[in-house]
Order: C-alpha cells, then structure tokens, then sequence
C-alpha cells in the first residue's frame, strides 16, 4: 500500500516551500559569510559570529520553516483565503509570517549564543536584544519578506495553473513533445441549457463553481489530473498506469456521484436542483507538448481525446451515465461493485472499425 494520493499530492506540494527555504538560506550563509570572513563577531551587534554553527542551524532551520509555511499553506490557507483576491492574500499571508519570522529569529538568536562556548541563556537574552535593535536584524527581515512573497507568488501562480503544471514548464518536461499512453474521461452535466434558463446565468456560475469544487477531492483521491473545463464539462486525464490502478478512472466518477447524494439538500436548498452528469471514457495514445507563444498551455493531442468525447455523447442514446470503449474495458480488473454490459457500436468519422461500447454499472 502507497501514500494515499491527495497525501502524495500535498507532500509535492509542500516540500518545494522547504526546497525554496533551504537555498535562499544557503545563499543568505554565504553571503554573509563573504562579508565577513574569519570575524569571530557581528561588526554591528557584537555577537559572536561562527560560519560552521550557523550554516548549519540555518539550513535546518529554513528547511523546517519551509516545510512549516508549506504545510499551513496546504492544509489551512488555501481554503480561508479562496474567495480573496490574489493581491489581499498576498498581504496578508506576508505579514503573518513575518510575525512569525520574527519570533523565530529570535530563537534562532538565542539558539546560536548558546552553542558557542561562552554561552548562557542571560547572554543569549541580551544578545537578542542587540541583535533586535540593530540594523542587522531588519535587514534579515527584509530579505526574509522577499523570500516569502517569492514563495507565496510562485505557490499561488503553480495552484492556479493546475497539477505539476508549473514544474513541467520549469522544467521542460514537455518542451519537446512525447508521447504516452493516458485515459480520458469527459465528463458533462446534463441539461445545463435548461439548468441555465431556469435559474440565470450569474447563479449558473454560482451552480458550476460549487460543481467543479466538490468534485476536486474524487479526482485527486483517484490520481486525476484536471486537463480542461470546457463550460459545464470537464476533462480529466489519467496516466495510464495511475488510472488502471483499483479502476481509479471508474471509481472517480463513482465518488463524484457519492458527494452530489450527500450534499443533495444543500444545493437543492441554494440552487433548487441536483446537478446530474454523464461520463465517456477512452484510452489511447497522445502526443504531449507545450504550444503558444502569447500564451503557452501544454496540450495532448490524438484521436484519443475526439473519441472520449463522442463516446460521451453517446450516453443519451444509450439512457445511461457512464460509457467506456472495448480498449478502456480490457483493461480495467474485475470488480464486485462494477458491471459491464455490451450494448452498442459507434463509428467515428474517417474510421473503418466501429469501436464497441460498454455501459458501467456501479453499485
């Protein structure tokens, strides 16, 4: 048994906040080790200056900060802060860790007076206190708030593009295009133009992001990746061996269905109606890469993605939910809570062999 995927999800999440803390701290140790050289103390505090004992307590200690930002980030944050505009969560965020930074500082101070040979913890009091009231000091925390708005910018620019996103385009995984295997779900609300109509558009809106966010915890506990929101659809994608595990890509479907029952009263009560939606399914090869020079996007290309979405279509005529192709259905394991039934043939445009098509069934 692995990490339960919305924990592996946050666990990449979070240890990038510690990464960005470790370097700029390093980079902050031998900065000031540069400037002062074999000075056995601070030039402005008089505190006694050991490049070795603060190396090292000030990678560790910006690492554990990092993981610390990160974690309250992830787990906290981003939920009090989601109807904030980007600037506001800015400010505020920075100022209450800067509160925080401080405090730390100055335990870090008293951490250091109390390594060094000499060291008692009156001492270390009155080392603070210099160290407080000097120039030295607020410069740290200068560039302590440059950290923190680098990190918090580059947390909230990686979250609103979506899943890895960011580190692809860092990183250039795509930048020259590859191919790979990877299942695709359409997934669409039913009767949406109706839905519409009857209540309006800006509560509509309303309707859509309520949808799409309840829907966020199915995809990441089944390792989906959120490809596009195309209005009321959605398209998430699996890597093929992430959505063959545990029929994860059936049993997403299956878990956004169990939270519409659950919160049934809650949105009758706020938009008069329980949102229903259909599904198709298909797997097959796609070409991934980045496009755009304006505005750069990484897209999959392949009759893969054309195919999900006319199978999708298909559910009406079927009367049914959920419809995957005969390629998705040899590969997926038997499942006590799954049926599938054989129940028709679509043929593509520009193809000779229909593709047979199978209605799931999920207890």
């Amino acid at each position: 048994m692995g990490l339960h995927p919305r924990y592996r999800r946050y666990l990449k999440q979070i240890v990038p906040f510690g990464v960005f803390w470790f370097v700029f701290g390093l980079v902050y140790s031998l900065v000031e080790f540069g400037i002062l050289g074999r000075e056995l103390i601070y030039p402005a505090t008089g505190n006694q200056y050991n490049f070795q004992n603060n190396l090292k307590v000030t990678l560790l200690s910006s690492f554990m900060v990092g993981l610390l930002q990160g974690w309250i980030e992830v787990v906290w944050f981003r939920r009090w802060f989601e109807r904030r505009a980007l600037w506001v969560k800015m400010v505020l965020k920075t100022l209450f860790y800067l509160t925080f930074i401080i405090l730390f500082l100055s335990g870090v101070t008293l951490v250091n007076t109390l390594l060094s040979e000499s060291g008692t913890f009156l001492k270390g009091v009155g080392d603070l206190q210099k160290f407080i009231s000097s120039f030295a000091f607020w410069s740290i925390i200068l560039y302590v708030g440059v950290t923190l708005v680098f990190t918090l910018f580059f947390a909230e620019i990686s979250q609103y593009l979506g899943n890895g996103v960011l580190y692809n385009f860092l990183f250039g995984k795509y930048h020259v295009p590859k191919t790979e295997i990877r299942i695709f779900m359409f997934l669409d609300m039913r009767s949406s133009t109706t839905i519409a109509e009857k209540i309006g558009h800006e509560q509509y809106f309303k309707l859509l992001k309520a949808y799409y966010a309840d829907m966020a915890d199915a995809i990441l506990d089944t390792s989906g990746e959120i490809y596009q929101y195309v209005g009321d659809e959605i398209v998430v994608s699996w890597k093929e061996d992430n959505g063959l595990r545990t029929n994860n890509c059936i049993r997403c479907f299956h878990k956004i269905d169990q939270v519409f029952q659950k919160k049934e009263s809650k949105y009758i009560e706020r938009f008069g109606l329980v949102p229903e939606f259909k599904a198709g399914y298909h797997i097959g090869e796609v070409t991934t890469g980045e496009i755009g020079t304006i505005k750069k996007d990484i897209i999959y290309t392949g009759d893969v993605l054309n195919t999900a979405a006319r199978i999708q279509d298909q559910c009406n005529s079927y009367n049914t939910n959920i419809l995957v192709s005969e390629d998705l259905r040899k590969q997926l394991k038997e499942d006590k809570g799954t049926t599938f039934t054989q129940i028709g043939k679509l043929t593509l445009r520009g193809k000779q062999e229909p593709i047979e098509l199978f209605k799931v069934g999920l207890d």
